[in-house]
């Protein structure tokens, strides 16, 4: 029966070796991301094989949902799960090794760990995989790459069970050894995939001193009311959004106050500010072409401008080639009737977009999207870091506006 057993240890290494590198790669990717910057995310079934850069992508949809991490209202980015795959399979390649190694040797209670605790895993993946298909509509490579560890991991435990079991039925014996399974091996389980998170906890520094030093708004009103409200269901708190409707980052941040229950606790004020020369005069170039075109639209929204907003971050990708290529208006025009296109095209339309222009420059804002400034005492607008308008989201408003937060 040693043969069945070094088998099962040889299942649950392999898995494991692969789980542990697979979890790695999701862990740095999600610390790399912690600075907003864009980073390239590994994205393959082969790990470290390939890293992509590109603005969407099923790796990056779960890096920034809000499975990703747990507790980020109590840490600064919260504690990526993937701490906690990387402990349960560092366990499990530590068993598989024994097992390999004492396979005629080894206690029954040892192979009984395997057979049982080989479960953890699988039903982790499961969790993971419907969260996947019901919330994210999207599967990561490397998710699905920890899946597949998960299984391996699993395929041992079978043949663990079916050798305890024909060891059994032939009568041979093996030393049972002292190691209760359900509270031995679970506790040494639960400790080796809880340590991870909580050595990466214990390292964080405190991150609420910085949450107030990126400035305010030096003039909180724009004069001739140009700028957009976006109306919420129960706001308590004021905040000024400067965003732009092709942005990605913008889009991500949107989707983000939503899925975490902000947004509509927001007193939401909207300074559309579209990274595109065509109308913004303080670029030399378009980052996001098209975005003008938009912004007018939004501005035409009449009453419905968050719809128009969030139909455009909904169609990011159909409308970003039409903002290069030509046809956006057009396109426009077929979602929202010719009306629309009849008030973009007026000249009033383009003023008031350059009069929220001329209030980002009067404020000196920095030329990137999105921002947003919250309202503290008096009439103070303080702006929120771009750091904490991403994965540390939870955490500042749980610190700077606790109201906001479900």
């Amino acid at each position: 029966m040693s043969k069945e057993i070094r088998l099962a240890g040889a299942l649950a290494l392999g898995g494991a070796v692969l789980g542990v590198v697979f979890a790695a790669l999701s862990t740095s990717d999600y610390t790399a991301h912690l600075d907003r910057q864009m980073h390239v995310v590994h994205c393959s079934f082969i790990p470290g094989a390939e890293a992509s850069g590109d603005e969407a992508n099923p790796c990056k949809t779960a890096l920034f949902s809000p499975y990703s991490a747990l507790f980020r209202q109590s840490f600064w980015g919260g504690i990526p799960i993937s701490l906690g795959a990387l402990g349960c399979f560092c366990f499990f390649a530590g068993l598989g090794i024994y097992l390999v190694l004492a396979s005629e040797r080894a206690p029954r209670r040892s192979i009984e760990l395997l057979a049982i605790a080989g479960l953890v895993p699988l039903a982790a993946s499961i969790v993971m995989f419907g969260i996947s298909l019901t919330q994210l509509h999207t599967f990561c490579k490397v998710c699905i790459g920890i899946y597949f560890s998960s299984a391996l991991v699993f395929a041992g435990s079978v043949v663990a069970f079916r050798a305890l079991g024909k060891e059994k039925r032939s009568g041979a014996t093996r030393p049972k050894g002292t190691m209760p399974v359900l509270a031995g091996g679970v506790v040494a389980l639960g400790v080796a995939s809880l340590l991870p998170a909580v050595v990466y906890a214990s390292s964080l520094p405190d991150y609420k001193p910085y949450l107030t030093k990126c400035g305010t708004l030096a003039q909180t009103t724009e004069p001739h009311n140009s700028l957009v409200k976006i109306p919420t269901t129960s706001p308590k708190r004021q905040v000024v959004l400067f965003e732009d409707p092709l942005c990605p980052t913008c889009r991500e941040f949107h989707g983000r106050l939503l899925s975490e229950g902000i947004f509509e606790k927001l007193d939401v004020t909207l300074a559309l500010f579209p990274l595109d020369n065509e109308c913004n005069w303080m670029l030399d170039r378009a980052v996001h072409p098209g975005a003008c075109v938009l912004a007018k639209a939004v501005l035409c929204g009449k009453g419905k401008e968050r719809a128009v907003l969030e139909w455009a971050y909904d169609n990011q990708e159909d409308l970003r080639p039409l903002g290069k290529n030509g046809g956006l208006k057009d396109r426009v025009v077929k979602q929202f009737g010719a009306d629309m296109g009849t008030c973009m095209d007026d000249k009033a339309t383009s003023i008031r977009l350059n009069q929220t222009l001329q209030f980002a420059a009067s404020n000196h804002i920095p030329v990137s999207t999105p921002q947003m400034y919250m309202k503290e005492s008096g009439d103070k607008l303080a702006r929120v870091c771009d750091e904490d308008t991403d994965l540390g989201l939870k955490y500042a408003m749980g610190q700077l506006a606790p109201e906001v937060l479900p």
